[in-house]
């Protein structure tokens, strides 16, 4: 059977994918294979976040983005963009406070650079808690350096979308649903969130499509690539443990409409070719989803780009309450419940094997 959502879902590819390709050359065989858009790492590689010119840089990727028909996520994983020593460095959570304005100053660019593009969401992470720091010290330190990242993405009506990532301090649903009760009030409605659904194989204890479901109301970004149970692992589509069909399924259902952005951010050696074979792969799923929406029952609607803290928030915004959240365990939202301050976030499991491999 097959599903009787009349509308695809709008597939992208990770620039993080081709970095052999100059940027032109990337944006045109995305647009050629048939993909819906781009999610743009800024780097060295394409568009340098630090190098001279950056206004008027990414005007011409602007006009070339709008030539293709073709949307754009900004994404902020590149490994040494910051740091040409240590991967992913500096981070929200370095210990040196100029280090962490670094990061943040990053972010902020990012948010200016999506803007003049039209994107239709900023991706970012946390980052991994450093030896010696305590997971209270983290978590405060986290959510004041993510403060001015949300205000400049709310002044921009954009989406700040922060993935979990394995290894990191936010490194599932529950430590994000934390991470918004360490933020509190109306930081909190303005951050979103990435789901990569490898992720949520490799660690979550619900399916990927469960997740989706789960993560519905703050979902703005989606990666997708296969993976292997507690291994973070990006791989080729048919050569991990996900079922994909009902994922696709439930991401229509819960009416999903940003990009589903392939991420194989260690493939681009083989870039052109797995861009080809990902694209089939994936409409070729949509074509065998079955889920409720076949039998009629009503889909979630997705939330519109925000205009202001309360236009972000979702239907249930006012009744969600933190949970203690065991890292591993699915995030819960009681109504009717509220904490001023959160519980103690305990030391959860270890990270699955492979590390932060991203």
């Amino acid at each position: 059977m097959t599903s009787t959502t009349t509308t695809p879902l709008r597939l992208a590819y990770g620039t993080n994918g081709l970095t052999d390709l100059r940027l032109n050359d990337a944006l045109a065989l995305l647009a050629d294979l048939g993909y819906d858009g781009v999610s743009l790492t800024l780097d060295h590689m394409h568009l340098d976040p630090l190098a001279p010119g950056l206004a008027a840089r990414t005007a011409d990727i602007a006009h070339r983005l709008a030539e293709l028909r073709l949307s754009v996520a900004v994404e902020t994983g590149a490994r040494y963009v910051l740091d040409p020593y240590r991967k992913h460095h500096p981070t929200l959570l370095d210990p040196d406070p100029e280090a962490r304005a670094a990061r943040t100053g990053l972010l902020c660019t990012a948010v200016r650079v999506a803007a003049d593009l039209g994107a239709r969401a900023v991706h970012c992470f946390s980052g991994v808690r450093p030896d010696g720091t305590s997971e209270d010290t983290a978590w405060h330190r986290l959510a004041g350096s993510l403060g001015p990242v949300l205000e400049a993405a709310a002044d921009s009506r954009l989406p700040l979308a922060l993935e979990p990532e394995p290894g990191h301090l936010v490194c599932d649903l529950a430590s994000f649903h934390y991470l918004r009760a360490v933020l509190g009030g109306p930081q909190a409605s303005l951050l979103g969130l990435t789901l990569d659904i490898g992720h949520c194989q490799c660690l979550e204890p619900d399916p990927p499509a469960t997740c989706v479901r789960a993560a519905a109301p703050w979902l703005w970004h989606v990666q997708i690539e296969d993976m292997r149970r507690g291994v973070h692992e990006h791989l080729p589509f048919g050569t991990g443990e996900i079922d994909f069909p009902p994922v696709l399924d439930a991401l229509k259902d819960v009416g999903y409409q940003g990009l589903v952005s392939v991420e194989l951010p260690r493939h681009s050696h083989a870039g052109p070719q797995l861009a080809a074979s990902s694209l089939h792969f994936l409409r070729s799923a949509e074509q065998h989803s079955i889920g409720p929406h076949a039998a009629g029952q009503p889909t979630a609607p997705q939330p519109t780009a925000p205009q202001s803290a309360a236009a972000m928030q979702s239907p249930a915004e006012q009744h969600i309450a933190p949970r203690p959240a065991e890292r591993g365990l699915a995030p819960q939202r009681p109504a009717g419940q509220h904490q001023a301050a959160p519980p103690k976030h305990p030391t959860g499991t270890a990270a699955p094997r492979g590390g932060t491999p991203c």
